[in-house]
């Protein structure tokens, strides 16, 4: 399956680019972990980021970003067999995961729940 992992990564930041790298690696974390299991993980900003940048993005929470990061995280779920929610206060990511509700997809809240990777948490 692709599994979209959601959580979040401008929330509680302040726009910090550090903060918001460190947030990236949280999301990142479980990637390998599903891999193993037989899954493709996807995150968001793995999509969003290069498209912002390739249109011009100058600087978060600008236009450019509010038209393109939450709507690439809406595409994708209409590619997406699951939802791995991660911790932590974000809107983007409770978004993401009323979206996969509405559309019938899974969502999951610990990694080891998510099929395959009992073994793998």
């Amino acid at each position: 399956m692709m599994i979209l992992i959601a959580g979040p990564y401008r929330s509680g930041t302040g726009d910090d680019p550090g903060k918001m790298a460190e947030n990236l690696r949280r999301l990142e974390a479980p990637s390998h972990a599903l891999f193993k299991a037989g899954h493709v993980p996807m995150i968001g900003e793995w999509v969003a980021l290069p498209v912002w940048n390739a249109a011009g993005g100058a600087s978060v929470g600008d236009a450019l970003y509010e038209e393109i990061f939450h709507p690439v995280a809406g595409r994708l779920l209409a590619l997406c067999d699951g939802v791995l929610r991660l911790p932590g206060a974000s809107q983007g990511a409770d978004n993401d995961v009323r979206i996969a509700r509405e559309r019938g997809i899974p969502v999951w809240f610990r990694l080891e729940d998510v099929p395959g990777c009992a073994a793998a948490a």
